[in-house]
């Protein structure tokens, strides 16, 4: 009990910690609308006059363009960033003889950030983009439960490729092109930028293989309704499997970080 008391408190601190930076996302909220506007005419311009592409309207895009950049601000976060500045100050080593575990306080550290943009910059973004744009919000609850389900997943799959890329600096040193790297594959692979369903069949033969998808693609699916009935449970399965299968490589690749451990400056 005593450590998970302190996992909590980690929670609160980096939740108290972003509060007082608040206005930095309240900025944000206008910087998403206009991205996601300007999504929006786009797609408004590919659409023209059809009804739909690949079994998806034109106000359900902008639906998912939405839901997808405003999940992502809860799903987001640097703790891979943290852990490499960490390894590269030498901090790192008073991290890992504390009472608890390092992977899982850096864990709660970005629970508590996401938990912060969820209340304060996803929940007032989408009251003022559903009031901008044609958003189609769910009225059934069922399909907000499966939604939130799966987006606490999106967090968990991000999460763990973040410490992964993390602890690679123990053995990279330096790991900054790699993080911006891994970046730019989440967002373009996960189906933030573009849903899976429009690219090529044998992208999304290999992209079936990969976790990214279930990072935005299957949230902002459910959200839509762009799943249905078993769809939505295979999916949700998919987010599961790979909630479980990344904690392999992550705990072996921490042993064999800890083992040869090299703490730079300190």
């Amino acid at each position: 009990m005593g450590n998970f008391s302190v996992y909590v408190e980690m929670i609160r601190i980096r939740f108290l910690m972003m509060l007082a930076y608040r206005t930095n996302y309240y900025s944000g909220i206008l910087i998403y609308s206009i991205n996601i506007g300007a999504y929006y005419f786009l797609w408004q311009a590919i659409y023209g006059s059809q009804e739909s592409i690949e079994g998806m309207s034109v106000t359900q895009m902008t639906t998912y363009i939405a839901v997808a950049w405003m999940a992502r601000a809860f799903y987001f976060n640097n703790i891979d960033r943290e852990i490499a500045q960490e390894i590269q100050e030498g901090k790192v080593a008073i991290e890992m003889i504390r009472p608890y575990n390092y992977l899982g306080i850096k864990t709660m550290q970005g629970l508590g950030e996401g938990l912060f943009r969820l209340l304060f910059f996803s929940v007032p973004g989408m009251v003022i983009i559903g009031l901008a744009f044609p958003i189609d919000f769910s009225n059934s609850i069922t399909v907000w439960l499966l939604f939130i389900v799966s987006i606490i997943f999106s967090f968990i799959v991000n999460t763990q490729l973040n410490l992964l890329t993390g602890i690679l600096t123990f053995f990279l040193l330096y790991n900054t092109g790699l993080i911006r790297g891994k970046r730019v594959v989440i967002d373009l692979f996960s189906g933030l930028l573009l849903p899976i369903s429009f690219y090529p069949m044998w992208a999304q033969d290999i992209m079936g293989f990969l976790p990214f998808q279930a990072i935005s693609y299957i949230p902002s699916m459910i959200f839509t309704e762009g799943f249905t009935g078993a769809e939505i449970y295979s999916a949700l399965g998919i987010q599961l499997f790979w909630c479980f299968f990344l904690i392999i490589p992550i705990q072996l690749l921490w042993v064999i970080a800890k083992r040869q451990l090299i703490v730079q400056g300190g």
